[in-house]
């Protein structure tokens, strides 16, 4: 699509919406799962990946909105979505923190389990995500955050391996700031991408 500073094709806009409508119902789903399953088994990881699937979903939710609109209002629903990833980040890593001095000591198997299914479902979105990924600055902050799952799912499941063969909580504490700090990375990329694209009109 060109930017133009029109509304997308018809053809387009149904295809992104519904593959946005799939993304938000599957991201939120794993929220409620991996936030639930990661306060009763005291995981900062899961928690972590499950904010992170909250803040997937509302990106989804802004995207859209953002589908029938010009690409000046994608920009800026892009730079929405950055600000709000950031101050996720900036929360979970304050999370892990929090843990570290008070938090127990998480279970691995469920890590794993959890982690495996968000897995899977971050896997399906990316890839109904990737033919729609230049279509606009909004599906590709979409993506982009869809990537960043992936990768935050591999580690957490690493981690609860690494916590059940060890027992050490400190795997799943590093792995929940980590994730804190790829997502603040993340959301430095989404906001100068849509710096970017308000530039260029």
């Amino acid at each position: 699509m060109s930017d133009c500073g029109c509304t997308p094709t018809g053809a387009e806009t149904v295809t992104q919406r519904r593959v946005l409508w799939i993304a938000l119902w599957l991201n939120a789903a794993m929220f409620v799962v991996e936030v639930g399953a990661g306060t009763l088994v005291h995981s900062s990881g899961l928690i972590a990946d499950g904010l992170d699937m909250l803040s997937d979903a509302i990106v989804f939710l802004i995207g859209l909105v953002a589908t029938q609109r010009s690409n000046r209002f994608k920009a800026n629903a892009a730079s929405v979505s950055g600000a709000m990833l950031l101050l996720l980040g900036l929360g979970v890593v304050g999370d892990a923190g929090r843990r570290l001095i008070y938090g127990g000591s998480p279970e691995g198997t469920w890590m794993m389990a959890t982690s495996l299914v968000a897995l899977a479902v971050n896997a399906t979105v990316l890839r109904l995500l990737a033919a729609s990924r230049n279509d606009g600055v909004h599906m590709r902050a979409a993506w982009i955050f869809t990537r960043a799952d992936v990768l935050a799912n591999a580690a957490v499941i690493l981690a609860g391996g690494a916590v059940l063969l060890t027992g050490a909580r400190f795997f799943d504490l590093a792995i929940g700031g980590a994730i804190g700090l790829y997502v603040i990375r993340e959301a430095l990329e989404i906001l100068g991408e849509a710096k970017a694209a308000r530039i260029a009109g």
